[in-house]
């Protein structure tokens, strides 16, 4: 079989893109919206940060339950009603005028619109309709579509918080989300029509989740991406009140440092992603993985030791950009070398299940011991031995096939 990309996977590819793009602006762009909802409300940072962990944990605890949906029934169904459910979570959102509705609209409702709508089941079309030799490639692709979501939505967000308020701006992101169920059209389909070859379609989901939780490195990957969002989300949802907390906050070039750290971040995480797609088909995918959990560490631990400026956030922001999703990469591809791509959506999404826990407690964690305390230092410096944690629980992952026996 030729490798080439026929039409119908280049247009499965661009539209799967697009979703990426749309489904991890807004929720990338949650910090902007912590201060202006603060000063509004008078809630405390605990409030907004617990809101933004249930986010990431109904996103983790969604995930596997959609990608396995979508295995079975088909991507469009879950991609549109991810759409669907992430435009009402973000018009609560921006209607809140109590706490539960916060938790309940920002909370739980975006956080599920993400699991059905964003990365776990975008990557497994692709793995489903690309060649095994391109395969890490156009995950790359994916992932840096996402970035450029963050890339696009942090300026955006800005603007529009500043023209029209932290409301009115949610309820525009809302009525952007409605775009995702006409882009998923193309995605239709589940493991059966897949133009690519499927390894054990007879394989059940009982089986599958059986086969994976008796694979030592599997159990690995699940425990290093654990870090990996708690990372990121922890400077998703902070980033921005860590930067005011230091009266850095300042305008720079007509845009706020924040803003220019959270779409620097999303920019440089483009050619990070797409880097990491292109390298992970060279060179050992947990050796890959090691090395930028540490070098991550490495740069936070250099950022907090090192006099804290604009110039130095900036860089911080450029360095973590390139580091930021180019784990995703080589994570999902490693669940597809393992398993196979029939029960991608499922397995990719339990591993992404641990990451959002990370997350969960990353966000929601900041935020409480910011207030109990009065700096996020302690979530910092947690960060950056998780990061060493992570690149020796990668160390001795293997990257091959799990094996099976043949049928007579």
């Amino acid at each position: 079989m030729s490798d080439a990309l026929s039409a119908k996977s280049k247009l499965i590819i661009l539209c799967g893109c697009a979703i990426a793009l749309l489904a991890f602006g807004p929720r990338s762009a949650m910090g902007f919206f912590q201060q202006p909802i603060l000063d509004s409300t008078g809630w405390g940072s605990a409030t907004f940060g617990l809101a933004i962990a249930i986010q990431n944990l109904a996103w983790g605890v969604g995930q596997p339950i959609f990608g396995a949906l979508a295995d079975r029934y088909g991507a469009y169904k879950s991609l549109a009603s991810g759409g669907l459910i992430y435009a009402l979570g973000l018009y609560l959102m921006g209607t809140a005028d109590a706490p539960i509705w916060l938790h309940i609209g920002g909370g739980v409702l975006v956080g599920l619109g993400v699991a059905a709508g964003s990365f776990g089941i975008i990557l497994s079309v692709f793995a489903r309709n690309v060649p095994a030799e391109k395969r890490s490639l156009v995950f790359g692709m994916g992932t840096a579509a996402g970035s450029a979501g963050m890339f696009l939505f942090s300026p955006l967000s800005v603007k529009l918080i500043s023209e029209y308020g932290w409301s009115s701006s949610l309820l525009i992101m809302s009525a952007l989300m409605l775009v995702i169920p006409l882009l998923a059209i193309p995605l239709r389909g589940n493991a059966e029509s897949a133009t690519v070859a499927v390894e054990n379609m007879n394989q059940t989901i009982a089986d599958a989740l059986r086969e994976a939780m008796g694979h030592k490195s599997y159990l690995l990957l699940i425990s290093g991406f654990f870090v990996c969002g708690f990372q990121v989300a922890f400077i998703t949802a902070h980033f921005p009140k860590y930067i005011a907390d230091l009266g850095l906050d300042i305008d720079l070039a007509g845009f706020s440092v924040a803003g220019w750290a959270l779409a620097l971040i999303g920019l440089f995480n483009i050619f990070g992603s797409l880097a990491s797609g292109i390298l992970g088909q060279k060179y050992s995918k947990p050796m890959m993985l090691s090395y930028l959990y540490l070098g991550r560490s490495i740069a936070v631990t250099a950022f907090l030791l090192l006099p804290q400026t604009p110039t130095s956030i900036i860089i911080f922001s450029i360095v973590m950009g390139v580091l930021w999703l180019s784990t995703v990469a080589p994570t999902n591809a490693l669940v597809a070398v393992m398993f196979g791509t029939r029960h991608l959506g499922m397995l990719g999404g339990i591993v992404f299940f641990s990451h959002q826990i990370g997350s969960f407690l990353g966000v929601y964690f900041g935020g409480y011991l910011r207030d109990v305390y009065g700096s996020y230092d302690v979530v910092w410096w947690l960060g950056v031995a998780l990061g060493i944690a992570a690149a020796f629980i990668h160390w001795p992952i293997q990257e091959k096939a799990v094996v099976r026996p043949t049928t007579a």
